[in-house]
């Protein structure tokens, strides 16, 4: 039987970390999920993912091959193989984390911000295969974002360019885990939703079951389901975060020039009601020379499954190469 050449893509998160076996087609042939417990040493983190990992690899057939390892992560950074002043993640201004998964795998390991991970996914297994030239905007907890120009991911030279979650929309608004204030994702992101519309709350009279609710209770997802039956405070909640991010998208456009722009991460699955607005603002606000020519589109990765196949995309490109 022919050896199956495989790569482990794995997603580190402030919650949860996922990792599985991607052959070279895209398909995830096992996989699994366990908690990061961020306060947790590093060390001890890589050595419990390692476990885990032996695990899942004991009951793959025994015809296969790792290849490699690719990792996406917050605040990851390229060239150096670190992870660097991770919000939610208390280990420390820097760590050498392919470093120390090297210490267990005697094969080529690659890091990379998750978001730019998700943009390796969408040109290798996505909606972006065949372009040179796209976007993909995370909307979760916050934003990220990975630009591809010219068919190579944009760095930047400290390794850190793209990061349009941290350009300001006020800059005497919202306090962002940056430091900074009024950055994007305080606006155009899950978090970022529920703000808009408990604020919404206090300025409007329309009737809405938010209303009845605990403010420390209400999600993104609820917010979706009422604009959905048409409440008039969730759905105002979804157009402002469409205008704002619409703009924004717009400003990245005359910087970078995409032919697309693709939504992904749970508040996208919000669909048309956020896809719609979103685009239309994006025009209104687009230089001339770009009006009618970027197209918005959703991840043609399934959800859930895009973080995976972005950190194996990241070493496939490698291996490719």
């Amino acid at each position: 039987m022919p050896n199956v050449s495989i790569v482990l893509g794995i997603d580190i998160g402030g919650t949860n970390t996922s990792f599985g076996f991607v052959d070279r087609a895209g398909n995830i042939v096992a996989e699994l999920s366990m908690e990061t417990k961020p306060s947790d040493a590093v060390e001890d983190f890589v050595s419990r993912l390692h476990h885990r990992i032996e695990e899942v690899r004991t009951g793959l057939p025994s015809h296969h091959s790792l290849c490699g390892i690719g990792i996406g992560a917050p605040n990851a950074n390229y060239y150096r193989g670190t992870i660097e002043k991770a919000v939610h993640l208390s280990w420390g201004e820097t760590v050498d984390f392919a470093g120390l998964i090297k210490k267990y795998y005697n094969i080529p390991v690659s890091i990379t911000n998750d978001a730019n991970a998700a943009a390796l996914g969408e040109m290798l297994f996505g909606n972006a295969r065949g372009m040179k030239n796209f976007m993909v905007v995370t909307l979760g907890t916050g934003l990220g974002s990975g630009i591809v120009v010219d068919g190579r991911l944009l760095y930047g030279s400290r390794g850190f360019a793209r990061e349009l979650g941290h350009t300001v929309v006020d800059p005497m608004g919202r306090q962002c885990r940056c430091g900074k204030k009024g950055c994007l994702e305080t606006y155009a992101s899950a978090t970022g939703l529920v703000k808009t519309a408990l604020l919404l709350i206090t300025e409007r009279c329309d009737p809405s079951p938010l209303r009845a609710m605990d403010s420390k209770e209400i999600t993104s997802k609820m917010i979706f389901d009422l604009a959905r039956e048409g409440d008039a405070i969730a759905l105002e909640a979804f157009d402002q975060t469409a205008k704002i991010l619409g703009m924004k998208l717009a400003d990245a456009v005359a910087l970078t020039g995409p032919e697309a722009i693709f939504l992904s991460g749970g508040l996208s699955m919000a669909g048309d009601i956020l896809l719609k607005p979103t685009q239309q603002y994006m025009e209104d606000f687009l230089f001339s020379a770009y009006k009618g020519s970027v197209k918005l589109m959703l991840s043609g990765m399934a959800p859930g499954k895009s973080a995976i196949l972005g950190a194996a995309a990241l070493i496939w490109g490698e291996l490719d190469l």
